[in-house]
C-alpha cells in the first residue's frame, strides 16, 4: 500500500530531473547548481540526517512499549527544540564556509550565482531536518502514508514555483522552490502529529536520558552519513577531469534515473522495515530466542528487495536508449548529451541492487542500536569511492565515475553483512536469561 501511495503521490520527485533538463539543459550554471547542491548535501548531512531512518524510531518504540507517554512527549519536545536551535546555528556556519569555498572555485557570474544560493540552501537544511523529525515521529507510530501525502504537496509547490519563475529568476529558483516545498510539508506533517494523533511536543531544552542516548547514537549515524555525503562532491570534482562540457550535470542526470529504483525502496519499504525491526529488537531483549526472528526478517527483506531491484535494473538497461531519449531529449537538452547519458547509465545500474542491500543492512544495525559502526563504515565508503573514482575516470571517463560508485556500494554492503553476523555471534555468546527470568 505504501509503495502504491509513493508512486502516486511522489511521482513529481522522479519528474524533477526531467523538468530541470528540459528547462535548463546543461551549462556552466547547471554545473554550479549541482556542485552547490552536492556540497550542501555533504555539509548539511550533519543537520538533516539526524532523524532520517535513525535511532529515534527504536527509542520512541521502546518508550511506547513501556507506556512512558509523558517521557516520550518530553523527548519529542527536546529533540525539536534542539533541532531548531543547533540546526539553525550549524547551517549558518556551513553557509559561511560555503561562501569561502565557492570563492576559491568560482569567479565572476558563476560566483555571484553560487552566492545567491547559499542563504537559500542554509534555510532549506533547517527545514529539511524539521520535516525528517516529524516523519520519524509518524513512522514510530506506524503512520507511513503521511509522508507521501506531504511529499506530494511539497512537489506541487516546488514545481509550480519553478515553472512560474524559471525565466525571470533562472536556476536560483530551484533551491528556493525546494525550500518552499519543505515548508508546506512541515505544515502538513506537524498538523497530523499534533492534531491527528494528539501527540504533545512541548518545546524544552531539558535533556532526559533517552535524548542523551539518542545523541550518542545519532553522532555515529550522522558522522558516517557525513562521510558518505562527500561522494557526490568528489564525483562532481572528478567529473571535471573527464573533459566533457556539462559532464557533472550529465553524471547527475543519469544517476538520478538509476536512483529512482532505490528511491522507491527508501520511500516505501525501509521506513516500515525500520519500525518492524525496532519492534522485534525490543521483543528480542525479553526472549530467550534472541535475535533469530530479527535475522530471518533481514534475510527475507534482502532477498526480495535485491531480486526486485536486479530485475528492474535489467529492464531499464534494455530500454535505456528509447527511455532516456523520450524523457530528456526535449527543451534545452542536446542530443549529444543524451547519448552520453545512455552510455553512462549501465554503469550506474550495476550498483542498484548492492545499494538496496546496503540500505536494508544499515537499517538493521540502526534498529539494533548498533550505530557505533557507522563512522567506520562511512570512512570505508568514502575512501573506496575516491580510490575507484581516480582509477576509473582515467580508464573510461564519466562511465568510470558511475562504475566507481557501484563497486563501492557492493563492497560496503558485504562489510555491513559481515558485521551484522558478527553482532549476532557476540549476542549468542552473551549470557542468556533463564526461562524463569523471561517469565
Amino acid at each position: 500500500m505504501l509503495l502504491a501511495a509513493q508512486v502516486v503521490f511522489r511521482a513529481g520527485d522522479a519528474a524533477l530531473p526531467l523538468v530541470l533538463a528540459a528547462l535548463f539543459g546543461r551549462s556552466a550554471s547547471t554545473d554550479v547548481y549541482f556542485f552547490s547542491w552536492a556540497a550542501f548535501a555533504f555539509a548539511g548531512s550533519l543537520v538533516f540526517s539526524v532523524f532520517q531512518d535513525s535511532a529515534i524510531v527504536p527509542i520512541l518504540t521502546e518508550l511506547k512499549a513501556h507506556s512512558q507517554h509523558q517521557l516520550a512527549a518530553r523527548v519529542r519536545g527536546s529533540l525539536l527544540a534542539h533541532t531548531l536551535l543547533l540546526g539553525g546555528a550549524l547551517s549558518a556556519v556551513i553557509g559561511m564556509l560555503a561562501v569561502g569555498s565557492f570563492a576559491m572555485r568560482y569567479d565572476g557570474a558563476e560566483l555571484a550565482l553560487a552566492a545567491k544560493m547559499v542563504p537559500i540552501f542554509c534555510l532549506y537544511l533547517v527545514a529539511l531536518s524539521v520535516r525528517t523529525f516529524f516523519v520519524a515521529v509518524l513512522n514510530a507510530e506506524h503512520k507511513y502514508l503521511a509522508h507521501p501525502i506531504a511529499g506530494a504537496a511539497s512537489v506541487v509547490m516546488s514545481l509550480s514555483m519553478i515553472f512560474a519563475l524559471q525565466k525571470s529568476v533562472g536556476i536560483v529558483v530551484v533551491p528556493a522552490a525546494a525550500l518552499a516545498g519543505e515548508l508546506v510539508a512541515i505544515a502538513i506533517l506537524s498538523h497530523l502529529v499534533r492534531v491527528g494523533l494528539g501527540l504533545r511536543i512541548p518545546l524544552t531544552f531539558e535533556r532526559p536520558e533517552p535524548v542523551m542516548r539518542f545523541a550518542k547514537l545519532a553522532a555515529s549515524e550522522t558522522g558516517g552519513g557525513a562521510l558518505t555525503r562527500v561522494n557526490p562532491v568528489v564525483d562532481q570534482l572528478v567529473a571535471g577531469f573527464a573533459g566533457v562540457i556539462g559532464g557533472g550535470t550529465l553524471l547527475r542526470y543519469s544517476g538520478d534515473v538509476s536512483s529512482v529504483l532505490t528511491s522507491l525502496l527508501q520511500a516505501s519499504l525501509l521506513p516500515v522495515l525500520l519500525s518492524v525491526l525496532s519492534n522485534e529488537a525490543t521483543r528480542a531483549t525479553k526472549s530467550p530466542l534472541g535475535h533469530a526472528r530479527f535475522r530471518i526478517t533481514v534475510i527475507r527483506t534482502l532477498a526480495w528487495s535485491c531480486g526486485i531491484l536486479a530485475a528492474a535494473s535489467v529492464l531499464v538497461y534494455a530500454v535505456r536508449g528509447p527511455l532516456l531519449r523520450a524523457i530528456f531529449l526535449r527543451g534545452e537538452m542536446d542530443a549529444a548529451g543524451v547519448e552520453r547519458m545512455i552510455e553512462i547509465l549501465p554503469y550506474h545500474l550495476v550498483g542498484v541492487a548492492p545499494f538496496g542491500a546496503l540500505l536494508v543492512l544499515a537499517r538493521a544495525h540502526v534498529a539494533l542500536k548498533n550505530s557505533r559502526i557507522m563512522i567506520s563504515m562511512g570512512v570505508l565508503n568514502a575512501s573506496m569511492n575516491i580510490v575507484f573514482d581516480v582509477l576509473l575516470v582515467k580508464a573510461v571517463g564519466l562511465r568510470g565515475i558511475a562504475l566507481a560508485t557501484s563497486v563501492t556500494h557492493l563492497i560496503v554492503a558485504i562489510v555491513f553483512w559481515v558485521r551484522l553476523e558478527s553482532f549476532f555471534r557476540s549476542e549468542a555468546r552473551a549470557p542468556q536469561p533463564s526461562i524463569s527470568e523471561v517469565a
